[in-house]
């Protein structure tokens, strides 16, 4: 029951809470990666040609998705916020709104980046034999993003209010029908003609297509914390200023930790193909490791969020402090099973290529024991967002890729004896480093005097004019 689980939210063991907000959350994030893991394994029996087609498509159609994530940050914080202060009709203004503006925004960026995906593939200079396949790909992907950015803002939302599992369910129905419909789209059957690798993208977005539908029907019952109603869909321009406002900063914070990586691609490439490979490995493995940290650090937001917006600072405090800790401990023990074990972790993705194993698993055991530092960073910027602090989440994010990371693999690599081993040491002083700022940061308080639900007043008067208005007629 919703007052059950706010209860437990604002009163309970802090550790229960966590858990139960963590755990469907980590298995929602690994059951999302399955779209890329089906598009690849099904994808590759096409052929390199086609492998690459997805590969140089991802990280565009990502750096689109990444400039609306501050609609979802600042959508499901608000509406977190309202649950813990107990303004129930303020959660579904927020949410109507929240759904309105990423509706909008996602045509227009879609429209834009399927007009553009041309150009982009052309300013990337993608080979002939693959620009075909990346630009069918693309094409059908940015005529998705809105399903994209509905679901994820369900997702947001959900989460604002305690309610993951749904979320859960609903990935794992769609993940299983993405790797029936994928060979279908990609091979033909019968009737249906065979796309290539398009259908990949074809078969993703009819998925998420039907998760964005489900969100919504979901949303207009009402049995989860949300209810919609078609009149709370009507523009309420003081609330999309001030969520707008509210999410820049979320928009060039993934924006930024979407760009460090292509940066450091460039740098690596520099050092040769094996140096490369073992990049490419050691990034997949550290990003499948965090995924139980992040899942940790989406809970966090959510207690916090909920807390603050009770009034209960100290409790938030103590919630942040307990994940962070949670996540400092969890990537520690995972790394140190990285280091021991890897050269068998790149081994499982390059069998065949010693020179690959053996650079892979030097860069593994140089950054992997310093992973929870990550842990802390995942849980303090979380806090941060929560509280309403964007913007000190995305300055972490800025220095920790422009001011930490990249210069100092750069430096070390190219300016010292390291070489490619300056690569590899930049990741564990980085993530250090990066730690200690944010903790420092968050100690230092002021992240505390963050009032989101006494803020724009007309917001509220909006809500509860729409309400009588309703009730009147």
């Amino acid at each position: 029951m919703p007052n059950e689980r706010q209860k437990l939210f604002l009163e309970g063991p802090i550790g229960s809470a966590l858990t139960r907000l963590a755990i469907p959350i980590v298995l929602g994030n690994v059951l999302q990666t399955g779209y890329q893991l089906t598009d690849a394994f099904w994808v590759g029996r096409l052929g390199a040609a086609a492998v690459a087609a997805v590969s140089v498509s991802f990280p565009v159609t990502f750096l689109v998705i990444a400039l609306g994530a501050g609609l979802a940050f600042a959508g499901a914080t608000l509406s977190a916020q309202y649950m813990g202060a107990g303004r129930q009709d303020m959660v579904n203004h927020v949410a109507a709104q929240t759904m309105m503006m990423v509706a909008v925004t996602s045509v227009v960026l879609g429209a834009a980046g399927y007009v553009l995906a041309s150009y982009l593939l052309e300013l990337l200079g993608v080979a002939p034999d693959v620009y075909s396949g990346a630009l069918g790909f693309m094409r059908v992907s940015f005529i998705g993003i809105i399903f994209v950015f509905l679901y994820a803002m369900f997702q947001a939302l959900m989460r604002g209010v305690g309610e993951t599992r749904m979320p859960l369910l609903i990935v794992l129905g769609t993940v299983f029908l993405n790797f029936l419909l994928d060979p279908l789209f990609i091979f033909g059957w019968g009737k249906l003609p065979p796309h290539g690798v398009m259908g990949a993208a074809l078969a993703t977005l009819a998925t998420q297509a039907l998760a964005a539908l489900l969100g919504i029907v979901i949303f207009l019952r009402g049995r989860h914390g949300i209810q919609l109603s078609w009149r709370g869909f009507r523009p309420d321009p003081p609330y999309i200023k001030r969520a707008f406002l509210l999410g820049l900063p979320g928009s060039v914070e993934l924006s930024t930790r979407g760009l460090g990586p292509m940066l450091m691609s460039f740098l690596v490439a520099g050092f040769g193909t094996v140096t490369l490979a073992a990049y490419g490995v050691g990034s997949n493995i550290l990003q499948f490791v965090t995924i139980p940290a992040m899942g940790l650090s989406m809970a966090v937001s959510t207690l916090v969020s909920q807390n603050m917006g009770a009034g209960n600072i100290r409790r938030a405090a103590r919630v942040t402090v307990l994940g962070a800790v949670s996540g400092l401990v969890i990537l520690t023990l995972a790394g140190i099973v990285a280091y021991i074990f890897a050269p068998a972790c790149v081994a499982f993705f390059v069998p065949g290529d010693p020179a690959v194993i053996a650079q892979g698993a030097r860069f593994i055991r140089i950054m992997c024991l310093a992973w929870g530092g990550i842990g802390v960073q995942l849980c303090i910027v979380s806090a941060f967002r929560a509280s309403g602090n964007m913007l000190a989440a995305m300055v972490i994010a800025l220095v920790s890729q422009f001011m930490f990371q990249f210069p100092l693999a750069y430096i070390l690599a190219k300016h010292t004896s390291l070489q490619e081993a300056g690569l590899w040491w930049s990741f564990p002083i980085a993530n250090v480093a990066v730690a200690i700022v944010s903790a420092c940061w968050f100690a230092e308080g002021g992240w505390k005097k963050t009032r989101l639900t006494d803020e724009d007043r007309q917001v509220a008067q909006v809500a509860q004019e729409t309400i009588v208005e309703e009730g009147i007629r």
